[in-house]
This record gives structure tokens, sequence and C-alpha cells, in this order.
């Protein structure tokens, strides 16, 4: 159940993509830094797009919300799905948990080199052939009648989204300046967060009523009319979509930094794809002993009782972290082609708003993987109901969203993002505070509309500053970068959600259980019952059927305890998450100073 719940990269992957808007003056001055060849020392001269001196393009942003949204809802609405899929093609346990796992890595593993390409080919390019890629392997998943079938559909939809998901931020970021920028992603957040929501509401409804095939199918009418509408409506901004002047300069000045860089892309990759795997597969393989569960990929596997395969992939991906960063700056000085600019990370706006991303996307993480598990295992609801009430954390994110530009205007959209981030830790906090089965489950309902007025109000805004002073020419790469770490962020969240849940749990529920008169190592082995199954367990007790047979008349006194002290484990899972919360929200002082400087000058 633990695994089935996993709405990490998913839901993550939306909510995460952050941003604020930029002043008028910042975006009229954008020509002339980009004509500075030596400002920009790592992209393709060609990648850049004009500024709109008119009424931006309003249908283009639709399309590239609906394109992402499309991303977004394929990640969180095939999770609901996954004990049907299991049952009805028969693949086993290994293979299921694959199905949710390999998407994200893949996905995480590409969004940088497909940013990038986006700059150097045309961000319309790589965004309608990635359309074309996800809609084909969504068919394929569809059609699946085994687990080898499946999980290729699955590697594959993970390439189209990469080539999806940069280049949607990328486009809007390029084509909406100045007083535009605020509604834009005030619109496309709300966009977002919706889909997020929507998605285990829509995998519960198609799964118990056409069948579980429709959660891939579904995207096959959403592809063909992206992919149909921006032809029309969407203009090709990256690669030939160059300025005249100021990018003809730019080209002559720094042609010799045109190129591929393949060490760049190889080491990129391999980067995001160990240390995503190492954090959202901890709680499964063991953070550092190798727990049961075998790690299994086709006809290979580890098998070392004494060591996990997590470790040793998080600390490769650390390595190779690092080596990516001392090549990439040693290629950027050479005047080489690189795969990403590190003098990026001198833009304060992008550095900060980078660091708040990635804590925001941890502690939005951590609620929303809590939240179902509550609400199915420990409150009774079953999956239609819980998918209802998560969906009005998106009517939330609609509200703010159609508000964004009239708040930005009176509070900076730097200021937009704080008074997000604090709504949402109020929400979070009251979330907990009305966890106890006292308590009916509706009050939920207030805490959740609230964060997702605050989630609105807070994601789309920190995406905008993020990329505001980031060259046009360089919104891809910027925007991959800003979708990585934010994928990196939800992956911590992963991580440190499941942990806190399994500690506090197993912390607490055996003293309950020994109160009932059971004996410790009983109370022991069904505390770890409890949190190895995220819950998933206590419904049994409750009906008293299977394994909770031999407790008797004194199982739904069991099942009473387990509830308890899982949602106690869930109230420190949300401490967690507020105080990821919290570090995002000083982080983003640092960004709001930052972008207020820039404004000065």
């Amino acid at each position: 159940m633990y695994r089935e719940w996993r709405i990490g990269v998913s839901v993550a992957a939306i909510m995460a993509m952050r941003g604020n808007p930029v002043m008028d003056h910042a975006s009229r001055s954008q020509h002339q830094t980009q004509a500075d060849a030596s400002s920009i020392s790592s992209t393709n001269p060609t990648a850049s797009s004009p500024l709109p001196t008119q009424t931006p393009p309003w249908g283009a942003l639709w399309v590239m919300a609906l394109g992402l949204a499309m991303i977004v809802l394929d990640s969180s609405i095939v999770n609901v799905s996954i004990p049907t899929i299991i049952a009805d093609i028969g693949i086993n346990l290994t293979d299921a948990q694959w199905v949710t796992s390999l998407y994200n890595i893949v996905l995480a593993a590409l969004l940088l080199p497909f940013g990038k390409l986006g700059d150097a080919r045309g961000r319309k390019l790589v965004f309608q052939v990635g359309t074309v890629i996800f809609v084909a392997s969504s068919t394929l998943a569809a059609a699946s009648q085994g687990a080898g079938m499946l999980l290729a559909a699955r590697v594959l939809q993970g390439i189209g989204g990469a080539m999806i998901m940069p280049n949607t931020l990328s486009t809007v970021s390029a084509l909406f300046r100045g007083r535009y920028r605020a509604a834009a992603f005030g619109v496309w957040g709300a966009v977002m967060s919706s889909a997020a929501a929507l998605g285990p509401l829509l995998g519960g409804v198609f799964t118990e009523t056409l069948g579980w095939r429709w959660i891939f199918l579904v995207n096959l009418p959403l592809g063909i009319a992206v992919f149909v509408s921006a032809i029309f409506l969407v203009p090709q901004t990256g690669g030939d979509a160059s300025v005249a002047g100021a990018a003809d300069a730019a080209r002559d000045a720094r042609s010799h930094r045109v190129g591929v860089d393949i060490p760049g892309v190889v080491l990129s990759a391999l980067t995001s794809a160990l240390l995503v795997f190492g954090l959202i597969e901890g709680e499964t393989y063991g953070w550092w002993k190798q727990t049961s569960t075998q790690l299994k990929l086709g006809g290979l596997s580890w098998n070392r009782d004494w060591l996990s395969p997590v470790p040793i992939c998080l600390i490769a991906g650390a390595l190779l972290l690092a080596a990516f960063i001392v090549f990439e700056s040693a290629r950027g000085k050479a005047g080489w082609p690189v795969m990403l600019d590190m003098t990026l990370f001198r833009i304060r706006t992008f550095s900060w708003g980078n660091l708040a991303a990635a804590a925001i996307a941890a502690g939005e993480f951590a609620l929303v993987f809590m939240l179902p598990l509550y609400l199915i295992n420990a409150r009774g609801l079953n999956t239609l109901q819980a998918g209802a009430m998560l969906a009005v954390m998106g009517l939330g994110s609609i509200v703010a969203g159609a508000q964004a530009h009239v708040m930005a205007a009176k509070l900076t959209p730097a200021g937009v993002i704080q008074l997000g981030l604090v709504i949402e830790i109020i929400a979070v906090a009251l979330v907990a505070v009305l966890m106890p089965v006292g308590l009916s489950v509706w009050w939920q309902l207030i805490p959740m509309a609230a964060y997702g007025l605050g989630l609105g109000f807070a994601s789309a805004q920190l995406t905008s500053v993020v990329l505001s002073e980031v060259p046009i020419m360089q919104s891809g790469e910027g925007s991959a970068t800003q979708s990585t770490v934010r994928q990196l962020g939800t992956a911590v969240g992963s991580a440190i959600s499941g942990a806190s849940l399994a500690m506090a749990v197993n912390g607490t529920l055996p003293a309950r259980l020994e109160s009932l008169g059971l004996p410790a190592k009983v109370g022991d082995g069904l505390a770890q019952a409890v949190s190895g199954s995220a819950g998933g367990v206590i419904g049994v007790f409750r009906s008293g059927d299977g394994p909770a047979a031999r407790f008797g008349d004194e199982a739904p006194k069991i099942a009473d305890a387990m509830t308890s002290g899982f949602i106690e484990g869930g109230q420190w899972t949300l401490l967690v998450a507020g105080i990821m919360l919290f570090i995002g929200l000083l982080a983003s002082v640092a960004v709001r100073r930052a972008a207020s400087s820039h404004n000065v000058r």
C-alpha cells in the first residue's frame, strides 16, 4: 500500500514547478543582456525569442498548461490503479513498483538534456515531438498484457514527459513578460495544481467504471488536442526564433560555443537517476541493510543481504554530481559547450529560488503523501471519496490563480510567494490538529481548501521569479534545472515522509498494543505491519478477516489502537512537512531581497 500511494514525483512534479514575475523594465532590458556575449557563456546563441510588445498569446498559455497537466495527471492517476493492474495482467509486486518508479527516474534523468535541446532546436518542436511520444507510449501502456510491455511503455512515457515538461515552462517564461507575467503564471500554476489534485479522483473513477486502461487512454484525446492546438496557437521560441541584432551579435561572439556536451548529458542523466532512485526507494529496499524486498529489473537482481543498493546509488549520485559541477565549470571557462551554464547560479533569484523550490517540494510531497493514506486507511473512506476531498485543494488553487496578478500588483510577486507559504504552513498545522478520529473527517475540507489557496499563490509565482532574470535564450536550460531540482526535492520529501511515518508508528504504537494485553513481541510485529503497509493492514483488523481472525473479539480494539498510532505517526509526518515549508519560507526571504535589488538596478 505504501508503494501504491507514493504520489511523489507525480504530484510533486506539478506542484513543484514554481516561480515569480519580473518587472517591466527588467523584461525590456533582456535583449541587451542577451547581446552581451560574455554574460551567457554556454547556450546556443540562436536560442532566444522575441519579447512581445503587444498582448501576448494567451492561447499558447493554455496549450502549454494543458500539456503539462497531461504529464501531471499521468503521474498521480496511475498510483491508485496499481492493485487493479496487478490483478488484471498478472504482474508481480516488484514489477508494479517499477510501474511508478521507472517513469519518475527516466523523467528526472532527461529533464535537463531536453530543456537544453529546446533552447537549441526550438521549444515548440521539442514539445510537439514529446507529445507524440507520450501519446504513443500511453496507447502502448493501455494495450499492455504483461509487465515487459507496460514497463517499456512507462520508459517511453518518461522520455516524452521529459521533452514536454521543461519546454512548457520555458515557453511561458519567454512569451510572457512584464505586467502579463503574473497573470500567466497564475493560470499556469492553477491548471497544474488542479491536475495534481484531480489525478487520484479520476484514477479511481476510471478504474471502477471504464477500467484501468483508461488511465492511459485518456492521454490520447488530450495529446491530440495539445498537438493540433500547438500548431496554430504556440509561437516558436528558441532555436531559429532569434531576436534580430541581439542574437546575431551573440552568435558572432560565441559561435565557438555551439555544440553538444555529450559528457554533460551522460553525467546529468546518471546523477539525477541515481539520486532520485536512492531517495524514493530507501524505504522499499532499506537505507543500509537490505530489506526482505529484493531489487529486480528484467533479468537483473541485487541479492546482498548485508547491503542495500540504496546507499550505493546515493553515494554514486553524489560523486557524479560533484563531478558534473567541476566538469561543467571547467568546460564553460574553456569556452566549450556545456549542458548547464554554472554562471546561472550567480543570479541570486535563480540560486535562492531553486533552494526554496527544493525545500517546498519536499514539504508539499509529505502532505500529499500522507493525506490519501490517512483518509483511506485511518478514516475508512473509499478511493472516490478520498479523491473528491483531495480535489478540493485544486479548487483553492484555481481561486488563487485567478487572483495571482491582482495580488502580485499589490504585494509584488515575491510577496505573493511568502503569503502562499504562510497559508500552506497554517493549513498543514490545521490538518494535523483535525486528524484524530473524534472529529469528523469532513472538517479537513477547510484546511485542504486553504492549502490549495496557498499553493496556488506560492507555486507558480516562485517559478516566475526564479526564471525572471534568466536570459530568454536560456529559458529551457533554466526551466529544466528548476524542474530537476524540484524532482530531487520531491524525492527528498518521499524519503523523509516515509521514514518519519515509519519511525513514529514503530515508536508509539507498540505501547498502545501492549496496553491491550498483547505480548511485546506481538505488538512490535503488528507495529511493523502497520508501518510497512502504510496503514493498509488497519482495514483487515477492522473486518476481522484473514490474519486478524486469530485475535477474535480483540481485533476491533487492535484496529482502534492501530488507527490512533497511525494518526500520531501522520501528525509527526506533517510536522516534518511544516518544517520543510518553513525552510522554503526562509529561502523565499532571500529570493524577495534578490528580486527587489534587481528591480532597483
